[in-house]
């Protein structure tokens, strides 16, 4: 679910009086914390409680955004906080039920442009640490024999840190409009492998591991991408993305039924 924390329309419209919100709609995605849409009369809004103890990441997270949208990235930014709710701005566009190679063109072009910005910010705490691997993977011997031993290896993965990565591009972390996409989501983002990063994006938009979504994936991201990333080491960063995700995938649903269409990139 997507909603932890629930708000009424009157108390919401108390603490964003001037954006004249109108309506608000619980979502279904996401497991950490509460999201709403909430239309106003000009304009529609992410509405969000982090349902966690993170300031410093928060305030890491508005920095950033703010940052990168003023570097011409498509990012959903702060545009108001009245405690504990976040409003955002709603980007335009819709996530892909059926990908195409167009889309792994915008991808590559799009991640490249984002890690020119971001690889700046090296003094993150790394992305891998955001996770108790040891701890889930414990779990998940009580779930799955089998499931455990694919993915023991992750007790000593670790990641070089080219700077701050999103880490979590799947397709409901984007919206499609034209040529553009758009990302959100970045709050559990945190220094890592550019490699990875990619590594992500073909697991959730390459799923039959077409070779000509991979090439055009690389191509585009390869012509202004601060570091290269090579053929060899994409497909290293898929079997570790797919060993990371399909992990916490049966660490939040306590099965492995999510976890079994990522079995085919390990």
């Amino acid at each position: 679910m997507g909603i932890k924390t629930d708000i009424a329309l009157q108390e919401l419209q108390k603490h964003f009086f001037a954006f004249e919100i109108q309506q608000l709609q619980a979502t279904t995605d996401g497991i950490m914390d509460t999201t709403y849409i909430a239309i106003g009369k000009k304009a529609s809004y992410i509405l969000k409680k982090y349902e966690r103890e993170i300031p410093k990441k928060i305030a890491f997270d508005t920095e950033l955004l703010k940052h990168l949208h003023t570097k011409g990235l498509n990012v959903s930014y702060l545009l108001a906080e009245s405690q504990p709710w976040y409003l955002y701005k709603k980007l335009k566009g819709k996530t892909p039920t059926t990908i195409h190679l167009y889309h792994l063109q915008i991808l590559g072009r799009s991640i490249a442009k984002l890690h020119q910005q971001t690889q700046i910010f090296t003094e993150q705490s790394n992305f891998i640490d955001n996770y108790p691997l040891k701890n889930y993977l414990r779990a998940s011997l009580k779930i799955s024999f089998y499931y455990y031993k694919k993915l023991s290896s992750l007790t000593t993965y670790k990641q070089e840190c080219n700077g701050f990565i999103h880490g979590d591009i799947f397709k409901d972390n984007t919206l499609f409009d034209k040529n553009s996409v758009a990302l959100f989501d970045f709050i559990d983002g945190g220094c890592g492998s550019f490699a990875f990063e990619l590594g992500v994006i073909e697991i959730s938009f390459n799923p039959k591991q077409k070779k000509s979504f991979t090439k055009m994936l690389l191509r585009t991201y390869n012509q202004n991408a601060p570091k290269k990333i090579t053929p060899q080491e994409l497909a290293l960063a898929v079997k570790n993305a797919a060993k990371l995700y399909g992990l916490l995938r049966i660490s939040h649903h306590k099965n492995t039924k999510r976890s079994k269409e990522l079995l085919n990139f390990i």
